[in-house]
């Protein structure tokens, strides 16, 4: 079997591979192994089909990468508490760090809450705005009036 059989047989797995998963995993291989394919085809050396498999892979994942998150996930809805962020909740326990108590509803559930500002108090009622979650708990500020 010779080298361009061989990257060929990389190209073709990284392809299956980057199918079978969608995640954007195998596919800046399989364009280094397609180079690295052609180069062996027209006789360059191992040293070198390797040199260009591993920068054409490192260049379309520097460059593309970013590009091609961005496109596949521009119709991605938020699901679970991720949706929350940006959504108003109303305070049902006093909100206070420093004694690390307070929860809001939202949506007709209830979670614990902290306030984003250290030392801001916020009393029952208070509308707040939802900016973070972490871990179990929802990071809020008031809402501005």
């Amino acid at each position: 079997m010779n080298l361009t059989t061989i990257w060929l047989i990389i190209f073709v797995a990284c392809i299956v591979i980057e199918i079978v998963t969608l995640g954007l995993t195998t596919i800046w291989f399989a364009g280094g192994a397609l180079i690295a394919a052609v180069s062996a085809a027209l006789g360059a050396p191992l040293w070198l089909q390797a040199v260009l498999f591993g920068a054409v892979s490192l260049a379309l994942l520097y460059f593309t990468r970013p590009i091609a998150v961005k496109y596949f996930n521009k119709d991605r809805v938020k699901t679970n508490a991720e949706s929350l962020v940006g959504k108003q909740a109303v305070v049902i326990s006093e909100i206070d760090n420093l004694q690390g108590v307070g929860q809001v509803t939202v949506n007709g559930q209830e979670w614990s809450a902290r306030s984003v500002r250290e030392g801001a108090a916020l009393p029952v009622g208070t509308v707040v705005v939802i900016r973070a979650i972490s871990g179990v708990k929802l990071m809020v500020e008031e809402k501005e009036q």
